[in-house]
Formats: C-alpha cells, sequence, structure tokens
C-alpha cells in the first residue's frame, strides 16, 4: 500500500490568535490549523479554557523555533476572589471551601501581595499541564489522584493591583508580568493563604507572550469570517514570519558562501559574531538577501554553528 497523502498544504509562520473563553488551547490550534489548511502546526504554551489572551501558534518551519516563545515572559491581566478555595484553582473547580473575608482590605492585599514579588517557589497546580511520569497532571487530578510536586522557582517581575472591591467575598484585578513556568491559579491561592482567607482566580487573561502583544492579535470568529467560503490561502497576510519566535535574538547577516556552509551543518567564521554576542548566545542567521536561515549558537573561536535550520526545499 502507497503512504496516505498528507492533510493539508504548507504554511509557514506564526499566527498571533486571542483564544476565547471555553476551549483547550489545543482546541484553537485545531481551528485555527483548519481554518489555514496546515499540515503542520503547534502552539506555544498553553491556555486553560478559562483563560483567554495571547496565544501564538507557529506553523510549519516556525514550530522549529517555538521554544523561544515557551521560554519568553509573560503578561496576565486577572481577577482573584477571595473567600473561596477550589479544587482547581479556579472558578471551574469544584468548591473546597468557604470563608467570610469581609474584613479583608485593600491594604492588607497590597501587603500580601509584596511576598510574591521577585524570585519566588511555587507549587505546581495538580490541575496542570506538567506530566508525571508520562501522564499529564490536570489528567491524574481529574481521576482523583493526587502526586507529590516538587516547588519551583519563577520570577515575579512586576504584580499590580489594578482594583479591589470588598464584601463577603471580595475581589481583586491584577496585572502580573512574570518568567516561564508561573501559575497564575498558584500565586493566587499562595496570596488567599497568606492572607488567611483562600483565594481563586475567577478570570484570567493572557494579554502578552514575549514580544506578542493582544493588540496585534486576532480572533477565530474573525479568522471564520475572513475565510468565508474562499481559499486558504486568503488568510496568509496575517502569518508573522519564521523567524519571529525568536525575535529577541541578535540578527547575523551572512554572506552566500557562508550561508552555504552553514546549510550543510558546518560552523562558519565571521567578524560580526563577538560584536552582536558572546560565547554561548544565540543568533538568528540571515542571508544577504533576506533569507531566514535558522538559529545559530557563537562559539570560543569566533565562529557560529547552526543549530536549528529551517528546510531549505
Amino acid at each position: 500500500m502507497g503512504r496516505r497523502p498528507k492533510w493539508g498544504r504548507p504554511v509557514h509562520g506564526v499566527l498571533l490568535l486571542n483564544k476565547p473563553a471555553g476551549i483547550t488551547a489545543n482546541d484553537a490550534l485545531q481551528k485555527a490549523k483548519r481554518l489555514f489548511f496546515a499540515n503542520r502546526a503547534g502552539h506555544t504554551g498553553a491556555l486553560d479554557p478559562l483563560a483567554t489572551g495571547v496565544l501564538p501558534i507557529c506553523f510549519g518551519e516556525a514550530t522549529k523555533f517555538s521554544q523561544y516563545l515557551l521560554d519568553a515572559d509573560k503578561r496576565y491581566r486577572s481577577t482573584f476572589c477571595f473567600g473561596m478555595t477550589t479544587a482547581s484553582g479556579d472558578a471551574d473547580g469544584d468548591v473546597l471551601e468557604t470563608r467570610d473575608a469581609s474584613g479583608l482590605t485593600e491594604q492588607a492585599v497590597l501587603k500580601a501581595m509584596e511576598q510574591f514579588r521577585g524570585r519566588i517557589k511555587q507549587v505546581p497546580s495538580m490541575y496542570s499541564a506538567l506530566k508525571h511520569k508520562g501522564q499529564p497532571l490536570y489528567k491524574l487530578a481529574r481521576q482523583g489522584v493526587e502526586v507529590e510536586r516538587e516547588a519551583r522557582e519563577v520570577e515575579i517581575f512586576e504584580f499590580e493591583l489594578l482594583s479591589f472591591t470588598g464584601g463577603r467575598q471580595p475581589r481583586a484585578e491584577v496585572e502580573v508580568h512574570c518568567s516561564k513556568g508561573t501559575y497564575i491559579r498558584s500565586l493566587a491561592e499562595d496570596l488567599g493563604q497568606a492572607l488567611g482567607v483562600g483565594a481563586y482566580v475567577d478570570q484570567l487573561h493572557r494579554s502578552a507572550a514575549g514580544p506578542f502583544d493582544e493588540a496585534d492579535a486576532i480572533t477565530l470568529d474573525e479568522l471564520t469570517e475572513e475565510r468565508g467560503e474562499g481559499r486558504a490561502e486568503e488568510l496568509d497576510h496575517h502569518l508573522l514570519p519564521v523567524d519571529s519566535p525568536a525575535a529577541t535574538l541578535p540578527k547575523l547577516i551572512l554572506p552566500d558562501d557562508s550561508g552555504y556552509y552553514v546549510r550543510q551543518g558546518q560552523p562558519v567564521m565571521d567578524l560580526q559574531v563577538y560584536r552582536i554576542g558572546e560565547e554561548g548566545d544565540m543568533v538568528r542567521l540571515f542571508l544577504e538577501n533576506g533569507d531566514f536561515l535558522g538559529v545559530g549558537e557563537i562559539t570560543d573561536d569566533g565562529c557560529v554553528a547552526p543549530r536549528r535550520l529551517v528546510s531549505s526545499n
């Protein structure tokens, strides 16, 4: 029997999607993949069904550089509700405990938030996508299984209180700028514990991921309307360049002869390397005509060695 033909067309680039509430990040990925009729795609950091906002989706060759977005800082706006804890740490989980938090003040919240800035330790939620023996924690949690998780260090660059509403179950609107691996639901739970009243995430919106901002994101509804009965290619103008996941890396332009050897997987010497970085730094590699070659690493001998290349086919 012959090989089954591959579904979809080759699409290369990054779609900056504004994920709606009520679907998983993978659901959003599959919908976008169908709209673009793309044969290969991956998202760059999960968002819970409850969460909305910036979800960069990499198509084709751009998937090779998605790790740079997974490793990037993120920005969130969130609503924390005090006086209640849930199994999942958010509004979708079963209520575990309710307390009267009517005595909570804005000043108390501001004071408690101070200890959660800078480098802190977090215990990942059982409802996270982290894996235990190959199984995502959230799947184990849904089976009623809880496993021990080690606290992990993350960094909170900014943690600001936007508004506070008092009452039996007070609410706080917060803005967070954090490193990769930070769980906002864990931040809410830890803040609630520090205040002695418990807390959970009621709403969560990712406003930025790495260099990408929500102002430039498009929704699935907008894409669906634009596509209509037309061809998938008509959506391609929304795609950012293949190198955009690594846009924060310095740019190194190589002559054609050096580019030839890089494409063969060989290091090349270039006098520019130490002007733009140091040994061990990663750089984006381009030809003089603007073609993106991939990402390379500066070595100790004034060379740059290819580490991840786009296909030249």
